[in-house]
């Protein structure tokens, strides 16, 4: 690249430090992490599915460190999706960090500095930036992007062990409530009737709107459409332009059958013998890799059967669910109202919002139970997602199979959530923690 090309990048660079160290800061509702945001000496990956909130989550990290004291001309954002900034390589970002010491020089080695780096896959080479930094000045390096060349493996790859992983999902239902301007309940156990029935229409409207910021305030047809796009644009940007994928038609049939079968059993042979007999040509191998990048981008989530044997779990079918709830009503073609999937939905991306390692276990007696929940130090969880216990014989049935499963994992908290108080049923065992999905969502981790 010619010198004059080189200067109007220098120039650029400087334009934009100068706007993000003075323009006003946006505003949103503030997201939940659980768990530590940022490690000393690594980059903090902000990753997910698109237009969950990864950006609007750099600016609240950049408005917390603002309220804390941190000076404002420490707190440096540059979004690299800018037009002006296009055809940007690594080694002009140099020219960034050389510029804003020169503006700054009495911060360099002696004051941390806090580098938003938005949308950052599109300078090549970026992970050998982001590396010399972490090694050479006093920074800490926050990355974001579309999911399209920032997935989590990717990252994992080009940092080399120097990437610390914050996954953003769509609003949970407390971020839900601040969102929409309601009352969160400091303890949402103890509730009166008015109070209770509130928490109760606003969650079952979170079941079906879901969670993404931008379908908050439209009407149901835009609310669809604009769920429909995401979907198309992950497909075509993080999955076929991504990974060289041409047969369209059986992608688009897997993503169909994931999201409109939620909370179902899924099986890539089955999967491909359905494929076949309708005369679409895959192979079973190109099934298992659109899977995995469909995972990877976030749009699907899978959950497999608990097993000490490997074999059995790869040959076991896996639970597939939406990264939302209110993907469901899009994709389900039964025209039911779905509630029960959209609750087990939102209680699989709760426990992956608390860092928790899931599966699901079926027992030798043929019992199921939906989720066992793991984290590292604590004892395990063994949860059952009932949206309807209107007869005896169904709550019986899903008690049933937590007794059953806490004879293999007898340390484990059994607990089964329903959709409302009303539908706890009676006659529960002590061992077992009843309660409604919406006040275990809303308690503390």
């Amino acid at each position: 690249m010619s010198d004059s090309f080189a200067a109007q990048y220098k120039n650029r660079l400087a334009e934009k430090l100068a706007e993000t160290l003075k323009g006003p800061l946006p505003s949103a509702t503030p997201r939940r992490v659980h768990g530590v945001v940022s490690l000393p000496h690594k980059a903090t990956a902000v990753v997910g599915m698109r237009r969950a909130g990864k950006t609007t989550f750099l600016h609240q990290l950049r408005r917390e460190r603002l309220e804390k004291g941190v000076a404002r001309e420490r707190l440096v954002y540059l979004n690299f999706e800018d037009e002006q900034l296009a055809g940007l390589q690594a080694v002009h970002l140099n020219s960034l960090i050389e510029e804003y010491y020169r503006q700054f020089p009495a911060l360099r080695q002696k004051a941390l500095v806090s580098l938003f780096l938005d949308e950052i896959q599109q300078v090549p080479n970026w992970e050998q930036f982001v590396r010399r930094m972490l090694d050479a000045e006093e920074v800490e390096v926050f990355l974001s992007g579309s999911s399209a060349a920032l997935l989590s493996r990717e990252i994992a790859t080009a940092m080399r062990g120097r990437a610390w992983e914050v996954v953003i999902h769509p609003f949970s239902f407390e971020e839900y409530l601040r969102h929409h301007g309601l009352p969160v309940p400091e303890k949402p156990d103890f509730l009166g009737l008015a109070e209770r029935s509130a928490i109760e229409r606003a969650f079952q409207d979170y079941l079906v709107c879901g969670g993404f910021p931008e379908v908050q305030a439209v009407d149901v047809a835009t609310h669809h459409a604009l769920l429909r796009d995401y979907v198309d644009v992950a497909m075509l940007r993080d999955v076929m332009e991504r990974h060289g994928i041409n047969n369209v038609t059986a992608l688009r049939w897997l993503v169909r059958h994931l999201l409109g079968n939620a909370a179902g059993m899924f099986s890539v042979e089955k999967f491909y013998a359905a494929l076949k007999s309708q005369g679409l040509r895959t192979s079973k191998d190109s099934l298992h890799e659109y899977l995995a990048h469909l995972e990877d981008c976030f749009l699907v989530r899978t959950v497999w059967r608990e097993s000490g044997s490997e074999r059995q779990r790869m040959v076991s079918p896996r639970k597939a669910y939406p990264v939302d709830p209110g993907l469901i009503p899009v994709f389900d073609r039964t025209g039911r109202a779905n509630l029960g999937h959209a609750l087990e939905t939102v209680v699989l991306v709760e426990l992956e919002r608390r860092r928790m390692d899931v599966t699901y276990v079926r027992t030798s007696a043929g019992y199921e139970v939906d989720f066992l929940a793991r984290r590292p130090g604590e004892a395990p969880e063994l949860i059952q997602v009932c949206a309807d216990l209107a007869t005896p014989e169904a709550a019986d049935r899903e008690l049933r199979a937590l007794e059953d499963a806490a004879k293999v994992y007898p340390k484990a908290t059994r607990r089964l959530l329903t959709l409302t108080r009303d539908a706890m049923p009676g006659n529960v065992p002590r061992q077992v923690v009843v309660q409604p999905a919406y006040e275990w969502v809303l308690s503390p981790d």
